[in-house]
């Protein structure tokens, strides 16, 4: 998880170093309700989580040219405490990086966020066997929210914000049982800006580009690891290989086509497991493990850090498992116009399969 904790402290630092800049602190009170999607979810919502939601944020100030492309946005790090009021779920701690975007003569704020989080009642065999939410002590979180915004609502200074929340943990299937805990939250709080009177400095004199490409090829490396749905049956390294080819449409968007191969090794012991424990499924334990899918995407260009997300289907899955649809969330940062790294979950609906790790190659 190392790799990931750097990949988030650098979403948070990029920019950071800008001259004219401003900074805001934002604290949210959050409650509402969970929202269990498979049935050995029901038994754990008791209770309306709560929570709290700090952020500090730096306002974009019109010097880079993303920063007009999105309407000047807000960027920066959040602190996520949030109480699932569930003896077996416990309590989460989360942090991590946050953009808020701005619509409708800046009112209506979007925000995302994507970070780390710790949980105080992980699974255990023997001491919390009702949790099948989470199967590790750290995990993914991922939030976004719509809301309500006048951020100078009191005094110039002292602003207000009121919407909904929802949140998202889970660790990836890095170890079983992994089910996750989605919920919504009524997002109520205020924001102090350390500057009363923040003026833009817009450059003016930047020249409009085109930002229509020819169609460029991609090769990405992804890596982790994972445990297959059974509990305690171990945790082996996967490779997915990739290959795809995307096409700038405009500033802010990039269209995918492609093809990848998943080379799961959990997925090896998960067929054994099957072919011994149901023998009236006639599973031959050789079985070919491998995958392979076609998919379409999309790619949300910020800055240097994009959104990717990808829609596939497998045209080769010897074990049948899993339904045949999969999906793909996740960042990317481009260290150069060619080379790029990312953090991706894999999913197959709302049950997770991986937490991802790239590199990848464009030309």
């Amino acid at each position: 998880m190392r790799q990931f904790y750097l990949f988030i402290f650098l979403c948070g630092i990029v920019g950071f170093s800008q001259k004219n800049t401003s900074y805001s602190l934002d604290v949210s009170f959050l409650r509402g309700n969970t929202l269990p999607h498979t049935e050995d979810m029901y038994h754990l919502v008791n209770g309306h989580p709560d929570g709290v939601l700090v952020s500090f944020l730096q306002k974009t100030n019109g010097s880079k040219e993303w920063h007009r492309a999105y309407n000047y946005p807000d960027f920066g790090g959040y602190f996520l405490y949030q109480d699932f009021q569930s003896e077996p779920l416990g309590k989460n701690y989360a942090v991590g990086a946050m953009y808020n975007f701005y619509f409708l003569n800046r009112k209506l704020q979007f925000k995302i966020s994507q970070g780390v989080a710790v949980t105080t009642n992980p699974y255990d065999k023997v001491n919390n066997s009702k949790n099948k939410a989470f199967g590790s002590r750290i995990m993914d979180n991922t939030n976004f929210g719509l809301s309500y915004d006048n951020q100078h609502l009191f005094g110039g200074k002292i602003g207000f914000h009121a919407g909904l929340l929802f949140t998202h943990y889970s660790n990836g299937r890095v170890k079983s049982p992994n089910s996750g805990i989605n919920t919504y939250l009524l997002n109520v709080g205020v924001n102090y800006n350390f500057e009363k009177d923040f003026v833009r400095q817009v450059d003016t004199t930047t020249v409009k580009k085109s930002y229509k490409e020819p169609i460029r090829y991609n090769f990405v490396f992804r890596t982790g690891v994972n445990e297959s749905p059974i509990i305690g049956s171990g945790q082996y390294p996967f490779y997915h290989i990739g290959f795809y080819a995307d096409k700038r449409i405009n500033r802010k968007s990039a269209l995918q086509l492609g093809t990848e191969i998943f080379l799961t090794q959990s997925m090896k012991e998960y067929i054994r497991y099957f072919s011994i424990g149901y023998p009236e499924m006639n599973l031959d334990p050789n079985t070919d493990y491998k995958r392979i899918g076609v998919f379409v995407g999309h790619e949300l260009l910020i800055n240097k850090i994009s959104l990717e997300a990808q829609l596939g289907y497998y045209v080769y899955q010897p074990f049948k498992k899993d339904i045949a649809v999969y999906d793909r969330v996740g960042m990317k940062y481009y260290f150069s116009d060619k080379v790029f790294g990312g953090f991706t979950i894999k999913t197959h609906m709302f049950l997770a399969e991986a937490l991802e790790f790239g590199i990848g190659y464009r030309i």
